[in-house]
Formats: structure tokens, sequence, C-alpha cells
């Protein structure tokens, strides 16, 4: 078995729902349910050892938009969120993630030598992310709470504005470069990250936005769970240009289970077969080398195909891959060494 350390989930998001309708967050995780996509007995289940667990707001009125008859879609952006609302929600979140830590439900880590231990032991290495940074406030002051809470990675926006950038829509087919990029406040988070050693992702920012942070930033450019945009041009997938930007710099690419951004139609049918997530994988890997390429599954958040399922069927990708040539060197990077790679450098390591 290939262990999997994967750089997106939404669990959090999940736990913390069900735990607004009576659910224990550590009893779900620890024992494993039957709805979702990731608890500990699944995750063990599926060499799934460890990820980046995404603090999300969510927006309760998005619903994606139904393809019109030649398969073309535009859900419009969410209205953007107040503050303190978010920074509740974030708490709440951070509070769940701590108690499952306390609990030995998994072991929160902030370096990538804690990280290893984790997956030495056996246990779940979660690290701490924010996608959308509506719960910081402009001057930033609560950072510096979040980091010594764990935080260590972040996306400034979701698909949605706020005030330090702007986000992609979904939509099929668009391209990325939908509207401005960083807000003045958004060059200041990305200074702050890189002082704090706080991984800064772009998977959700606009083109523009991307360019912004690579001009900013002193990190490796990273989309933590993105695809192709050659192979399927949603606006959230990333553009060759873009990945050549990330090959510079030496960062990364996770590959977003999400059938909407594998599929050439761009359709939420999760028979999606395993050689579409394979197809971007080999473009990816063409575009940018075996060493800018990992995973990014958006368990918990996204329909995803259904020879995987869960987390528990993570492995039927290792297998796709192993079957389509990758070999156990590069498989390593793939599955594990090049996340760790990446967090390292962002943590100052």
């Amino acid at each position: 078995m290939e262990l999997v350390f994967d750089g997106h989930n939404d669990v959090l998001l999940r736990l913390w729902r069900n735990a607004k309708s009576g659910s224990d967050p550590i009893a779900e995780f620890r024992d494993g349910i039957t709805s979702g996509h990731i608890d500990g007995p699944r995750a063990r289940k599926g060499g799934l050892a460890g990820g980046l667990c995404a603090i999300y707001i969510p927006s309760g009125e998005l619903v994606l938009k139904e393809p019109d008859a030649d398969g073309h879609y535009v859900t419009p952006l969410s209205t953007p969120l107040d503050h303190l609302p978010s920074l509740t929600i974030a708490l709440e979140k951070a509070s769940i993630a701590l108690r499952l830590d306390q609990a030995g439900a998994w072991r929160l880590c902030r370096s990538t030598a804690e990280i290893r231990r984790a997956m030495d032991d056996g246990i779940f290495a979660a690290v701490m992310h924010m996608e959308g940074c509506e719960a910081l406030d402009p001057d930033l002051d609560n950072l510096e709470v979040f980091y010594a809470a764990g935080l260590r990675s972040l996306g400034p926006v979701w698909s949605r504005h706020n005030i330090f950038g702007h986000g992609v829509p979904f939509a099929y087919p668009m391209s990325p470069d939908t509207g401005p990029g960083l807000t003045d406040a958004g060059f200041e988070l990305i200074k702050a990250c890189n002082r704090l050693g706080i991984l800064i992702d772009l998977a959700h920012i606009t083109e523009k936005g991307f360019w912004d942070a690579a001009k900013a930033s002193d990190q490796p450019l990273i989309a933590s769970h993105s695809n192709a945009h050659a192979l399927t041009p949603v606006a959230r997938n990333l553009t060759d240009k873009q990945m050549d930007a990330i090959k510079e710099g030496n960062g990364l690419v996770g590959l977003n289970y999400a059938v909407t951004m594998l599929r050439a139609d761009g359709r939420d049918n999760v028979s999606t077969p395993l050689s579409d997530m394979v197809r971007h994988v080999d473009y990816m890997v063409e575009r940018m080398g075996i060493d800018c390429v990992a995973l990014g599954s958006d368990f918990d958040g996204a329909s995803i195909p259904e020879e995987i399922h869960d987390a528990a069927g993570n492995q039927n990708l290792v297998a796709a891959l192993k079957n389509a040539g990758y070999g156990e060197a590069e498989l390593i990077k793939l599955c594990r060494e090049n996340w760790l790679r990446v967090l390292g450098k962002a943590w100052h390591e």
C-alpha cells in the first residue's frame, strides 16, 4: 500500500455540520460512519495517511447551475461573507481540529517531521488549512492566533470575493482570467504568510490573483486541488502558462478528484473513469515534471469518481497510476513526498 498525504479535504466541514445536528465529531472520525468521504477507519483502509484539512466558511445560497443543451454553465459567485460570523464558524472548526488532536483521533501537525512521525505511528496527520480568509481581520491581528492554534496553510480566497482578493466562479467552459486579483490587504496577507511560514494556496483565485501572488511571494507556487485547463476548461483549472510558472518555482499542483474538473465535458457525473484522473496526471507531469504534481482530493467537498467512492478507495487511483507506467519512486513523489517538500519550504524548515 502506498501511503498518501493529501493536499485538500473538507472533513472539518462535514464534522462541523453533523455536530450541529448532535453528532460527536471525535467519535465520528475515530469510529467511522457511512456518509461522507473521510474518517479514521476508511483513511487507514485506503492508505490516506494525512492531509490539509480545510477551515471553510460555507456559502449557503450557492447552487451549481445545470448545464445547458451544449453542456455549458456559469454559476454566479457567492455573496461576500461578513467577518464576525465567519470568524465564529472558523473558531468552531479549529476547535474540532484541536479536540480531535487532544483525543488522539488524529494528530495536528505543524512541521514535516511531525507529519512523518504521525504517518510512522499510523495516526492521521492533519494540517490545519484555511480555505478563503473571511475569518481574518484586515489588519491580520487574528492570523497570529490561528497560527498559534496550528494554522499552517491558507488560500486567500474561495470562489467568491473578499477583502483579500477575487475568486473564480464554477463555470464551464471559462478561462480563469475572470476579474481582478489581490487587493492591498491581499498583498499584506501574502507578506505575513511569508514571514510566519504559512503555505499560500492559489487553488480558487483568479488568474490575475495568481500572477499577483507569484510576484509577491517568496514561496513555491501551490494550487492544492486543481487540474489542467487544457483538458477540462473549467475556470478552476490551471492554464499551461500558470503551470509553467509553477514548474519554474518548483511548486506543486494537487490533482483534484472532483469529476467536474476531470471530465472533458465538465459534467457532475460520478461515472467518471480513473483514466480521466490519469490523463490529468500525465498532462501535468509532462508539463511540469514529476516533482511538481501530487494529490489534492477534495474529499468531503466534491463529487468524486465512483471507482474511488471515499478514502477507503484511494488505492484504486494509486493502482491506476501504477498500471499507467508510474514506478515506485514516482508514486512516492506523487503520493506524499512532493507535498512534504513544498510544505517544508513554505514552513522555513
